[in-house]
């Protein structure tokens, strides 16, 4: 696939718009990734997209839970525990995605932007329980949720953080600001997973996925500062993304099922 240099510098400033939203709400933000691949960036092929933002999210993620680290807000056997199970799931939802027709993928992809727009607003308040930890006990529950994650992000090419962060706090009970330090090891595994299996595949375009972890990681840093600046409006800036992905939902359902409608 060959893209011209309008096209890669839209793919820069994309990858700025996802890196600065993952920074400024912490969680949610790469799912628009896809989408700006497509709609924007003019990517034909939907399966490359979602190959080339899957590697895009995996190296944010890198870059997030390296400041995560540095701050100790990541709870390593937690994520290990919760990447391990969902690395499975990752591969598997990532082969069936291959499988599908790309508009069809992008018509399921709006339907779960839906489900996540509805699953931030109902969580943006929620603080977790102090003290938690894994153990023989909630291992089960970990590796389950870990097991169903993985498979939505294999399918769809995203981080699922927006998943994640809900199914740590669900199966360990681990404060908000541990369980967004800690999804971003699972983020990082899955997304690596996806990417790999699509490469193999040949349906990732490295030289948009080096352009775009750019643009994320200049991005990323800016909206760390702004979240710093607007600490106590978190809930109020979720709301707003939240619809924001209910509007990048509505048009996508439009365009993938118009271009279906015709097909049939």
């Amino acid at each position: 696939m060959s893209l011209d240099m309008l096209q890669y510098a839209l793919g820069a400033g994309s990858g700025g718009v996802v890196g600065f939203t993952l920074g400024l709400v912490g969680g949610g933000g790469s799912i628009l990734a896809v989408p700006l691949m497509v709609y924007l960036v003019g990517v034909p092929n939907a399966h490359v997209a979602i190959g080339t933002s899957a590697l895009a999210v995996a190296a944010n993620a890198l870059t997030g839970l390296a400041n995560h680290a540095r701050a100790q807000t990541v709870k390593w056997r937690c994520g290990g525990m919760y990447a391990v199970a969902g690395i499975a799931g990752a591969f598997a939802g990532s082969s069936l995605g291959k499988a599908i027709d790309g508009q069809k993928l992008l018509f399921l992809f709006a339907l779960l932007m839906v489900l996540i727009g509805i699953v931030m607003l109902r969580g943006r308040h929620d603080q977790g329980i102090p003290g938690a930890q894994c153990n023989r006990e909630n291992a089960p529950k970990v590796l389950g949720f870990g097991l169903g994650t993985g498979v939505f992000s294999g399918f769809f090419g995203i981080g699922g953080g927006f998943l994640i962060v809900p199914g740590l706090v669900a199966s360990t009970h681990m404060p908000m600001l541990n369980a967004v330090g800690t999804s971003l090891v699972a983020v990082a595994a899955f997304g690596l997973t996806t990417a790999v299996n699509y490469a193999a595949s040949g349906m990732v375009d490295w030289g948009l996925a080096i352009i775009f972890i750019l643009g994320g990681i200049i991005g990323g840093f800016a909206g760390a500062k702004a979240a710093r600046r607007l600490a106590g409006n978190r809930g109020q800036l979720t709301s707003v993304f939240a619809g924001l992905i209910f509007v990048v939902a509505a048009y996508m359902l439009w365009r993938s099922g118009a271009t279906l409608l015709k097909m049939v």
